[in-house]
């Protein structure tokens, strides 16, 4: 159903209310946390807000339907593993963003910090074979990235999975595109400035160099 689809969203996000959250980032752990816990957010908020307004009359109707709740909750960790993609790679970047580190540390950490991500959240709606499609995805993506580029180059998977996962007919997703990529993309603009304002980076770059 998806009236249960909705009632998972208390165990995907962070229970705590994010507005309440203000503390520094000095760990890498909490760059991963931060990582994970905005990608999951974000990706829901904007899935959710999308179909609710697409839908809109119908709505009442929808949330009966079982093969639109199984469409919805595969949606729903397509968009988020696309989120979670873009916000490792601007939170390792800007974390680790030292010249005494190397690609590969930065990879090695961006790689953990995507793996906890998902295995944290997926609940099996997208099948088996899921995580190793992601996964891969990220390695691949891993070799290409420039870790000194800005923040917002950052984000190229995450909006265009929102308009391709989200249960709406093509041609309207064809109306839809650019105010719902644009949706997403204001989105994590604040998610960047909050973390800009939050990061410890002498902090996070100690932690990451004794773990090391």
């Amino acid at each position: 159903m998806f009236k249960a689809a909705f009632r998972t969203i208390e165990t995907y996000l962070p229970l705590k209310p994010l507005v309440r959250d203000r503390l520094p980032i000095g760990t890498v752990h909490g760059v991963h946390e931060f990582a994970r816990t905005r990608a999951a957010f974000v990706s829901q908020k904007k899935l959710y807000g999308y179909l609710k307004e697409r839908i809109g009359t119908r709505y009442a109707k929808a949330i009966e339907d079982d093969a639109f709740s199984k469409s919805v909750n595969i949606a729903k960790l397509e968009v988020f593993a696309a989120s979670l993609a873009d916000m490792t790679c601007f939170c390792i970047g800007s974390a680790l963003a030292d010249d005494h580190l190397s690609n590969e540390d930065r990879e090695a950490s961006a790689r953990a910090c995507f793996r906890h991500g998902i295995e944290d959240n997926d609940d099996g709606s997208c099948g088996r074979e899921a995580q190793t499609k992601w996964f891969s995805a990220f390695d691949a993506r891993l070799e290409k990235t420039v870790w000194t580029v800005t923040d917002s180059a950052h984000f190229i998977e995450s909006a265009s999975a929102l308009v391709r996962w989200a249960p709406i007919a093509d041609e309207l997703k064809a109306l839809d595109r650019d105010i719902v990529e644009n949706s997403i993309k204001n989105a994590f603009v604040e998610v960047r400035a909050e973390f800009r304002r939050r990061l410890d980076r002498d902090g996070v770059l100690v932690d990451f160099k004794a773990a090391d």
